[in-house]
């Protein structure tokens, strides 16, 4: 059923595929994971392009957000934070370097798991790195209400997706004619955030959900309105995805969060694209409580090519370093540490390696 279904698709888009070149950019490290993995651009018109643009969450957080836990480390703070997260380099080792060098790093899987290290540990000082999408703030946000304990304290990192996907519609070589966007952040925040990609940008966009036949009915709607020239938000993924979101989530997220202009690997500074910690939670925020100042910190390694892979510019193996001095044993950029990294994708499940 899965099989012939998935035929049907591919059929009806290079049936309605114009002659032209089409390029259509998702931002979701899972989207890119499904389409690699399940050999989807080998089925397309070789005149459809799938990009795949900053949608990892650990690629993009800076290096100079990753050398704050490590000061944080050094002196003797416990830090906490997801497993991939330890294995990006910053400017100059990765959290995971510091772990064997003895700074107490720990891997855990919630929030809530810092918290009752810090309940755990009552005269230790207990930081949890927060990363991530609009997908995992709200649980921060849910346990900030209940104020934690006072050796507890956040070092965030968040980025919003709407935000940067209007940036790269500011970058004038890339012209992408389509947005495939993640439906796991659509579910919190609902389609009403993505509006401004047609009404601003004539930009025909869809929101999907991470199967393999959900992207190729992404592409076939995108294609559809790119035919009848009829820029819309369109919602593939509506067995999860609601127009208003998750109001709940919504409400918590603006009740501890404030919007911040923050810097994004490989991209630089994007207006309103960061949460921060507001006033009232000053005393969990790490960066005042701490006192933290970091100067000069290097983004982008020399040689790598990590920013122009996740803007979509370049694909992974064309790196001179992929597959080489970088792989996910080894890596060397940000895009080749998690699952949902470019880079690690197409070294995983790519024909192309070196």
């Amino acid at each position: 059923m899965i099989k012939e279904k998935a035929d049907q698709y591919v059929k009806l888009i290079h049936r309605i595929m114009p002659e032209f070149k089409v390029k259509i950019m998702h931002v979701c490290g899972t989207h890119e994971q499904a389409i690699t993995r399940a050999g989807l651009r080998t089925l397309l018109p070789k005149n459809l392009e799938l990009l795949a643009g900053p949608g990892c969450p650990v690629c993009v957080v800076p290096a100079h957000d990753i050398d704050e836990a490590l000061l944080l480390a050094k002196d003797g703070k416990i830090i906490t934070t997801y497993g991939d997260m330890i294995r990006v380099p910053a400017s100059e080792i990765s959290l995971a370097d510091a772990k064997a060098e003895g700074a107490n790093i720990k891997i855990v899987y919630s929030v809530n798991d810092a918290i009752k290290l810090a309940q755990k540990y009552p005269t230790e000082e207990v930081v949890f790195f927060g990363i991530g999408f609009e997908t995992t703030a709200p649980t921060l946000a849910a346990e900030m209400i209940k104020r934690p304990p006072k050796n507890f304290s956040v070092l965030t990192s968040y980025r919003l997706i709407p935000p940067v996907m209007e940036l790269i519609m500011g970058i004038g070589d890339l012209h992408v004619e389509g947005f495939i966007c993640p439906g796991h952040v659509a579910t919190v925040i609902g389609t009403k955030p993505f509006q401004f990609l047609p009404e601003l940008y004539s930009m025909p966009t869809v929101i999907a959900g991470f199967e393999p036949l959900d992207i190729l009915l992404a592409i076939l709607m995108l294609l559809k309105q790119i035919r009848n020239n009829d820029p819309k938000v369109d919602n593939e993924y509506s067995r999860s995805v609601a127009d208003e979101g998750n109001k709940r989530a919504q409400e918590i997220m603006n009740e501890v969060f404030e919007t911040a202009t923050v810097r994004w690997r490989g991209i630089g500074r994007v207006p309103l694209s960061g949460y921060h910690l507001k006033e009232e939670f000053s005393d969990y925020n790490a960066r005042k409580k701490y006192n933290i100042t970091i100067e000069g910190s290097i983004d982008i390694r020399p040689g790598c090519s990590c920013h122009l892979v996740i803007i979509g510019k370049l694909q992974p193996d064309q790196c001179p370093l992929f597959g080489e001095e970088c792989t996910p044993i080894h890596p060397y950029g940000p895009c080749m540490v998690s699952h949902e990294g470019t880079c690690n994708i197409f070294y995983r499940y790519s024909a192309r390696k070196k």
